[in-house]
């Protein structure tokens, strides 16, 4: 028996050192040391022993026990340095640059004319995008049995209302809280009924602009549209302006930009068609029926108001030629303009 003790502790040591995994350490402790191991047997049956033996034998079972113990100690501590170390985290090391965001190329531009605006004195106002009939259509001169609802045709809402088709509501609602002059603009989220295409979409962004004094003139406002198309696109880039039907202005005008895409070279041009000049919007000078529907006397004051999509004129400064691309998320199209100032 006692050279299968010493037999024994050789065995278990050798296995416990050659280890390096907790779990089969673990599966050694028990294996060596539990109550049916081999040793615990041994131990337990001392008592049957000749009595000569017995203090050989105990102090031999002993000392197994302990190099077992003092075995998987030692082990232990030395697998869990292992794994120490392999976790471990040299602060030396350059760090990881996080990815930084940057502005949509919509937002960007939108910070960009209220700039230009405000440094021409505009105030920047905003309203709600659920509007109702009369705010969106009636006090603009376009009551129900007028033809050119059927061009703002738009979403409405089971429990009342709609989304409003453009930001004049805004106009309407600071005209009735506030007296001239006014020098505002609004931007925001608006909403037609279109077929979805690269030049067309049902959720789209405007920006509006509105003045109103004594003695506002059509000269205003072509110099207000000269001004921001320069400032905003570029010394070289023309102005036209059009005659154009609006209930809400008389005279109406729309306005076109200079394609710079293809710069009026290409007849296949997807955003200008082959024109050279891409429609922003329309403006004209604020039809008296506006003016009294908000409590303005007509004879004593005249106003200009204008209008832009932000969509049309993003895909013209940055030469973009679909304007799904805007909505639909694609971070491949986002950090485009992540470089941009």
């Amino acid at each position: 028996m006692l050279e299968e003790l010493l037999q024994l502790q050789e065995i278990a040591v050798e296995e416990i050192l050659a280890t390096n995994q907790l779990k089969a350490l673990e599966d050694l402790r028990v294996k060596y040391l539990g109550r049916k191991s081999r040793l615990r047997n041994i131990m337990s049956s001392l008592g049957g022993l000749p009595t000569d033996q017995r203090p050989k034998i105990g102090q031999a079972a002993g000392e197994a026990q302990k190099a077992i113990q003092t075995a998987i100690a030692s082990q232990m501590s030395l697998i869990r340095e292992t794994e120490e170390s392999s976790s471990y985290i040299d602060v030396t090391l350059p760090g990881r640059v996080p990815d930084l965001g940057a502005p949509h190329p919509l937002i960007r531009l939108s910070y960009e004319l209220t700039d230009i605006f405000r440094g021409m004195g505009f105030e920047l106002f905003e309203g709600p995008e659920t509007e109702d009939e009369y705010h969106n259509f009636d006090a603009l001169n376009t009551p129900k049995d007028h033809p050119a609802r059927d061009l703002h045709d738009t979403f409405y809402l089971e429990a009342g209302g709609l989304l409003r088709t453009h930001t004049s509501t805004v106009q309407i609602r600071l005209m009735e809280n506030r007296q001239p002059p006014i020098r505002m603009i609004s931007l925001g989220r608006c909403y037609r009924k279109e077929t979805v295409d690269a030049t067309h979409h049902f959720a789209f962004h405007q920006m509006e602009g509105l003045f109103v004094d004594h003695n506002v003139s059509f000269a205003d406002l072509k110099g207000t549209i000269e001004a921001m198309g320069r400032q905003l696109l570029g010394p070289k880039t023309q102005v036209r302006f059009r005659s154009h039907f609006f209930p809400f202005t008389e005279p109406s005008v729309e306005y076109d930009f200079s394609c710079s895409l293809c710069h009026g070279a290409s007849k296949e041009c997807r955003i200008c068609k082959g024109t050279g000049w891409i429609e922003i919007a329309g403006a004209g000078m604020v039809d008296p029926a506006v003016f009294e529907s908000v409590g303005y006397d007509p004879e004593n004051y005249t106003g200009f108001a204008f209008g832009m999509g932000l969509e049309r004129i993003a895909m013209i400064r940055y030469g973009i030629d679909d304007v799904r691309l805007f909505l639909e998320n694609d971070l491949r199209f986002i950090r485009q303009f992540s470089n941009l100032r």
